[in-house]
């Protein structure tokens, strides 16, 4: 049969489906990439909360409205992980691209995601503007993501608008 592949100008790649073994891995999907970043975002603003909830100057009932909201964020990171399904045989990227604002804002909104914040450092109006940027990004991604997904950063977009309101914005 390869002969008569050949001599009608057919390549052995045009008759067999799937991914070309020669090819090497395949790169991870935009939806990936993406939800990759999201994650890392979320990571960092769950951060942002430890911080806050562990410094000195905060008080019983303040540490008790961060500890919800951190509660929810941590809830959101549990079904953000839960989508992640990276494909066998992809090539996994060396790191999300959160750090460049496009997938969510909290991380470049709160300040770099490389350095942790430190507590004391932590204020409400910037948990407020990282509450904020998140929920922003979070719904510029929606028309190019998976419906499925799109439902779940609607859903966390929704949240994080409601945690600024709670936090006096």
């Amino acid at each position: 049969m390869p002969l008569l592949l050949a001599a009608a100008g057919c390549r052995s790649s045009d008759v067999f489906a799937g991914p070309d073994p020669l090819a090497g891995r395949p790169p991870l999907g935009h939806d990936v990439l993406t939800l990759q970043a999201v994650i890392t975002a979320e990571e960092h603003l769950i951060g942002l909360y430890r911080a806050a909830i562990g410094a000195d100057h905060v008080t019983a009932s303040r540490s008790r409205t961060l500890g919800s909201l951190l509660s929810q964020h941590e809830q959101h990171l549990v079904q953000l992980k839960a989508r992640l399904v990276i494909p066998p045989g992809a090539t996994p990227s060396p790191s999300p691209p959160a750090a460049s604002g496009s997938a969510r804002g909290s991380a470049g909104a709160a300040g770099s995601p490389a350095a942790s914040p430190r507590p004391g450092r932590v204020s409400t109006a910037r948990l407020r503007a990282a509450e904020r940027a998140s929920a922003a990004s979070l719904v510029r991604q929606l028309a190019s993501m998976p419906p499925a997904l799109a439902q779940l950063f609607a859903s966390i977009a929704a949240s994080d608008a409601t945690h600024v309101t709670v936090l006096g914005g």
